[in-house]
């Protein structure tokens, strides 16, 4: 029986022509519980998106969850007799979105058995065409945990470092990635091919000498063959030119073995599709049995309110400034790169000045405010204090240190303050608590912090806490209230921060861009 479109919701419509796709390539339906017992997520956290669970405890006494994932409910129970699992799902899945849990659908599908490049190349193509299920405007991008693997192999790090380097490739963040470098005496070959993998977007064929120049052992070699195995596949697809190489896309490695991607829509200010080769994990559950998979984010969808969606302001690159000192600093950065809007001088109490002539749209905000605009995409790009970004953790590219606003962000007590004499826990004012909290736990240091949001100086001075943690620019405030910097916990200056889905479809205007304000700043 065919259901009318004018019946079904976008959503329902959607799952439908999903389940249809998945059945043409010969997928069967998964059906599975709601709940699980916790203990399968609390051993699992660092595959899942989200850490948090919500939990309950059932009639037997067990301690039991709402399913907030379903490939691990899949890769429990699936059979590991060497014969091929196809399978594909569409389920609720419980996950908080930072405040609170919500009931989200997912719609996605599990290859289990032994995983070729034919078989590689086929979840890409269904991945492919459930991106463009959604949209008419999709991207789908992939990268290679076995080829980053190696790479870092090249050099001696400590694990730390090593999550350090990651974070510095997953942010685009070529600044710090040459700062951490310099700082850890890594070698300037190992420096320039990281530089290089950062900075790599575009179809195999477009980076693939690039590609070939940074393999250096086996293990990048093992990951080359299959990439360039991988692209003859999608080409007998007709899509290898339609999916892009990122090496961004970085999952947790105890997990994931090989190809991993994920998959964007124009108007989305976030992924919307995420998959990849997991291998490790079904060894984790003592099978032998390869897997590949992807899930479709439904709810999503709801955030196709972005203002690319819009024909008459396409083109356009919608820059989210700091009020203040800072955002006209980084205004005459713009400016001198050749991205002016004569309009922005004039004294007004407008808000939004454009130059359709460069394809530019200004809009000041308040600078702690720039992130969130960026990462949810009513900005493409923007400039803010490194300070905002350790706070919040936007989920954002961090393209270039603009090289102003610096500042510390430091410890700072009166004078005579001995920090050997606070024997009991330390009172931390701040409106810093995540820096706080984190500089503090590296050094195992027992705390209070207490949240303030203007005059913080005050707070040792009248006995509310022992030490402050603040931005220190001058230290002249601390100075005529008779304080002073003890200990610094990071160096800011500001940074050009993107949204990741806006930078896959402007990346080549992004990119002109950068290279206009690096040129402009001589960095």
């Amino acid at each position: 029986m065919e259901i009318s479109n004018d019946i079904l919701k976008t959503e329902e419509q959607v799952i439908f022509k999903l389940r249809a796709l998945y059945k043409e390539f010969g997928y069967s339906r998964y059906e599975m519980s709601r709940f699980e017992e916790y203990e399968l997520y609390a051993e699992n956290k660092a595959f899942m998106p989200s850490g948090e669970i919500l939990t309950f405890t059932g009639a037997s006494g067990r301690l039991m969850a709402l399913r907030p994932d379903v490939t691990l409910s899949i890769v429990k129970y699936a059979k590991d007799n060497g014969e091929l699992n196809k399978l594909y799902y569409n389920e609720n899945v419980y996950r908080s979105d930072g405040n609170e849990f919500k009931e989200q659908m997912q719609v996605g599908l599990e290859c289990i058995g032994n995983i070729n490049a034919d078989l590689t190349g086929e979840v890409l193509v269904l991945a492919k065409r459930s991106l463009d299920v959604l949209s008419e405007a999709s991207r789908l991008d992939i990268s290679h945990m076995g080829f980053l693997s190696g790479l870092l192999n090249s050099e001696k790090m400590t694990t730390r470092q090593r999550n350090e380097i990651v974070t510095c490739i997953s942010d685009k963040n070529i600044s710090e990635l040459k700062t951490l470098c310099s700082k850890y005496d890594f070698s300037g070959s190992f420096y320039k091919k990281m530089e290089i993998l950062t900075s790599l977007y575009g179809s195999y064929e477009e980076v693939a000498e690039k590609l070939s120049s940074l393999s250096i052992n086996d293990e990048m070699k093992i990951a080359l063959d299959e990439l360039e195995s991988l692209n003859t596949v999608l080409g007998r697809y007709g899509i290898n030119k339609q999916v892009y190489i990122d090496f961004s896309i970085i999952n947790d490695i105890s997990y994931y073995s090989g190809i991993i991607f994920q998959g964007y829509i124009e108007g989305v200010p976030a992924k919307v599709l995420s998959g990849g080769r997991y291998d490790e994990l079904l060894r984790k559950f003592g099978k032998k049995s390869d897997a590949i998979g992807f899930a479709v984010y439904l709810n999503m969808l709801e955030n196709n309110e972005s203002p690319s969606n819009n024909d008459e302001i396409k083109g356009i690159i919608n820059i989210a400034l700091p009020k203040g000192r800072l955002g006209e600093k980084a205004y005459e950065i713009f400016e001198a790169a050749g991205y002016g809007c004569p309009e922005i001088k004039e004294k007004s109490r407008k808000l939004v000045f454009e130059n359709n002539n460069t394809g530019i749209r200004y809009f000041w905000v308040k600078p702690s405010d720039v992130a969130r605009y960026v990462e949810r995409g009513a900005a493409d790009i923007g400039v803010v204090g490194k300070d905002i970004l350790f706070e919040y953790s936007p989920d954002v590219y961090e393209l270039i240190d603009l090289d102003i606003g610096k500042c510390n962000i430091s410890v700072a007590a009166e004078k005579d303050f001995n920090p050997e004499t606070i024997n009991k826990t330390l009172r931390v004012a701040t409106k810093f608590p995540n820096i706080t909290r984190n500089y503090y736990q590296k050094q195992g240091r027992e705390i209070e912090i207490i949240e303030l949001n203007g005059s913080i100086e005050l707070a040792p001075l009248l006995g509310l806490s022992d030490v402050i943690v603040d931005i220190v620019e001058t230290g002249q405030t601390l100075l005529e209230n008779n304080m002073q910097p003890i200990e610094t916990v990071a160096e800011v200056s500001a940074r050009l921060i993107s949204n990741k889905a806006s930078y896959k479809f402007n990346s080549k205007k992004i990119d002109k861009l950068c290279n206009s304000l690096k040129l402009s700043t001589g960095k």
